[in-house]
């Protein structure tokens, strides 16, 4: 099972930082993951006891990361990959800690080769309704540039 320890052992985000608990599906394409984490009051990200849905692209982002260690090698842990430039967001509600259902991530590789990826993502909630949604431009292994 893809759950949240298994999320930790691949990617740089740790402790309550390590934001994703289960990935549901994935293929070369996409993945889908679901976290229940927006409603921990000890969440990182939380200011003033509110979690802003400009935060979401934190959550895609660890999904684009949990997308390459599979993609590279579903054993190992990758490189550290950063994000540099996100784009067309559109932010559809101003919080996620009120949302009771879990969030659905989903990132859609649209480009790019083993480095340089762009991503389209949405973070929705557990019935589908899309809370914020963009594009993103990921590079993999941070080391090669």
């Amino acid at each position: 099972m893809l759950d949240k320890n298994w999320i930790a052992e691949r990617i740089p985000h740790q402790g309550s930082m390590c934001l994703l608990e289960q990935v549901i599906d994935w293929n070369d394409e996409r993945i889908v993951c679901q976290t229940g984490t927006h409603r921990q009051p000890d969440n990182p990200m939380r200011l003033e006891g509110r979690l802003g849905a400009a935060c979401g692209i934190e959550y895609a982002a660890q999904a684009m990361a949990v997308h390459g260690a599979l993609l590279a090698d579903a054993d190992t842990r990758p490189s550290k990959g950063y994000l540099t430039s996100v784009r067309d967001v559109e932010l559809l509600t101003v919080r996620l800690d009120n949302v009771a259902g879990d969030l659905h991530i989903l990132a859609e590789r649209l480009s790019g080769d083993d480095n340089m990826v762009l991503y389209r993502f949405t973070v929705a909630t557990q019935d589908q309704q899309p809370l914020l949604r963009g594009r993103a431009a990921v590079v993999m292994d941070a080391d090669r540039l």
